[in-house]
């Protein structure tokens, strides 16, 4: 084929088909041509079109500076002032301010860019511009510019321009939690029928999974996902890798199975398939290993976030997701401080959708992480405005899921503020959507609940997780190996064979609740504190203490039964947080099913 062919195949592929890789690879036969040809025209068009439909195309070192080499040396050939050394320093541009986490230059070449007659270098310029604010700060910037692009691409005589200008209407109506999102969705959806685009319509296809995920459809989902991570690969999107880890992310999170991806995302996060901008999977491993056990590669990958301050990281398409993973992890590992900067940062975003790069996933609303921010150092009233605000715009958002998610802590938080009888009716609230959503458990499911090493095996029928936890774990361990019989308060703090005496006739599992007692005094023992294990530690010493009388008798507990009741529920609640950060659908049960008070129980069944 002749430079020119190969240009004009190229050409083709890209502003008709949007076939990413086919343009790549016509592009690069052209210009490589050209230049043992002397073709100036063709090697010029050959290396602007190398840059592709979107920004940051190449995301390896050595593409992404063999790219910058020829546009770079493209424009030393063309007039400075012509129409091509404009096209040519747009791309430039965008790629540089895109990466630099910034849109100044760009926006100042735009402005013109709308000087010139041609609207193909405006359209173009346009769409680039729109690639370089798609953080948060720009939901307003890039409506307007989406509507600039759509009128300009009827101008520019090429088909692409048209659904790439409607594609990014979509994805900033998306973006923006506007109510006619998915009907601007449909219609692009309908035009792909008649006009294939493969770039867009690989968009297009995550889509499609978020709102799956949003419905509650896990397992159409997940196959969606991979169809679409499928599609991605065929037409040669450099993201189609992260979109699908970003996707199967949000489905094992709201099955309440994020802990299984630790594997996968301790490698993704190394990828060079990611953007340069992108933090979120960082957050996302945080999380992940928090609810794996691997606590210090937890607090390595947020360290990692944090090293510079969180106002450092770009506020890219993924910024959002990132700030709300990093609120998950400080909760998970009761880091104070990276709650409050996390807070502090998140908070003029609190109306908009927890979005991932195009629209491809969704995490709800960002109340959610605010409150659980909240919750994190403990102002609770704080926590249960965004928390009901995250409950109020999920259901705006129809991410069924990410309600359920967010009324979950809601009621926990009520319960901290006392609220009990408002926290039951949210808790059974939520069994009735996770019946409607198809993720509660067969009320015959068996509860048990064993110490692993320094962790606690929670399992209830099918589903099973390793979780972190003091004392409260303990208690429920005892509880639930004596279902549906009522144990004193008192008892539980203290541990003693009374308990197997009076209640079980078993003392074996009451000798392993004082031990695994002595063993939490042990841990906290000879070691740096927090105010809360401080609490804890003397209570436990106290108690046990005015528990046990000479040759360890058991005391009773008449006078320091309301201390005991409240010991008690307040280390099971902690207990029931570490649950639900870790199985929304085990924690769920043990609060339904597990009464506190003077006089404790579990109660299986429905």
């Amino acid at each position: 084929m002749t430079p020119e062919s190969l240009l004009a195949a190229g050409t083709r592929a890209l502003t008709e088909n949007g076939d990413l890789r086919t343009s790549r690879e016509r592009f690069a036969q052209a210009y490589e041509a050209a230049q043992k040809t002397g073709d100036v025209h063709t090697l010029v068009a050959a290396a602007l079109g190398a840059g592709g439909v979107w920004v940051h195309e190449h995301r390896t070192a050595a593409e992404a500076e063999l790219v910058r080499s020829q546009l770079k040396h493209a424009l030393t050939l063309v007039e400075p002032k012509s129409d091509i050394a404009l096209r040519l320093r747009l791309r430039l541009t965008a790629e540089s301010d895109y990466q630099a986490n910034t849109c100044t230059n760009i926006l100042a070449l735009l402005d013109e860019a709308r000087q010139v007659v041609d609207p193909v270098v405006r359209v173009e310029a346009l769409s680039l511009a729109h690639h370089c604010v798609l953080g948060p700060d720009h939901v307003e910037l890039r409506k307007e510019l989406a509507a600039e692009m759509i009128g300009e691409s009827l101008r520019s005589g090429r088909q692409g321009d048209l659904m790439m200008a409607l594609l990014w209407q979509v994805v900033d109506h998306f973006l923006d939690a506007d109510p006619h999102a998915v009907r601007r969705l449909t219609d692009l959806r309908e035009r792909l029928k008649h006009e294939d685009h493969l770039a867009v319509r690989f968009v297009v296809s995550a889509m499609e999974v978020m709102l799956a995920i949003r419905d509650g459809r896990f397992a159409e989902a997940e196959q969606l996902a991979g169809a679409s991570a499928q599609l991605g690969a065929e037409v040669g999107d450099v993201d189609a890798t992260a979109w699908y880890g970003a996707q199967l992310s949000a489905i094992r999170w709201y099955q309440g199975r994020t802990a299984e991806l630790f594997p996968l995302l301790d490698h993704l996060v190394h990828s060079p398939t990611l953007s340069t901008v992108d933090n979120s999977f960082f957050a996302a491993l945080a999380v992940a290993a928090a609810l794996s056990g691997d606590r210090r590669k937890a607090h390595g990958a947020l360290a990692m976030l944090c090293r510079d301050g969180l106002h450092s990281l770009p506020r890219s398409s993924t910024w959002l997701v990132t700030m709300s993973g990093v609120a998950d992890a400080a909760h998970l590992l009761d880091d104070v401080d990276v709650a409050r900067e996390v807070y502090a940062i998140l908070l003029p975003f609190a109306r908009l959708p927890l979005m991932a790069s195009l629209a491809v996933t969704c995490f709800g609303s960002a109340q959610h992480p605010l409150g659980l921010a909240a919750l994190t150092f403990g102002d609770v009233g704080l926590a249960l405005t965004h928390l009901k605000a995250a409950v109020r715009d999920n259901l705006a958002l129809g991410h069924w899921p990410a309600v359920l998610s967010s009324r979950r802590k809601y009621a926990e938080a009520l319960e901290r503020a006392g609220a009990v009888a408002e926290a039951r009716r949210q808790l059974a609230t939520c069994a009735q959507e996770a019946a409607e959503l198809g993720v509660d458990t067969p009320p015959d499911a068996d509860l048990t609940v064993r110490r692993e090493g320094k962790q606690w095996l929670v399992r209830l029928g099918s589903r099973n997780v390793l979780v972190d936890g003091g004392i409260g774990m303990a208690h429920l361990a005892v509880l639930t190996a004596n279902p549906g019989r009522e144990i004193d308060a008192a008892e539980l703090v203290a541990g003693t064979t009374a308990v197997a005496a009076e209640v079980t006739g078993q003392d074996q599992l009451d000798l392993e609740a004082l031990r695994q007692y002595r063993n939490r005094l042990a841990d906290l023992r000879g070691r740096e504190l927090s105010d809360a294990e401080q609490a804890e530690h003397d209570w436990l010493a106290g108690e046990i203490a005015a528990a046990t009388g000479l040759g360890g008798r058991t005391r009773t507990f008449t006078d320091s039964g309301e201390r005991a009741r409240i010991a008690v529920g307040k280390a099971i609640r902690r207990a029931v947080t570490a649950l639900s950060s870790a199985d929304p659908v085990i924690a769920e049960h043990v609060r339904d099913r597990v009464r506190t008070g003077r006089r404790c129980s579990y109660t299986p069944g429905p």
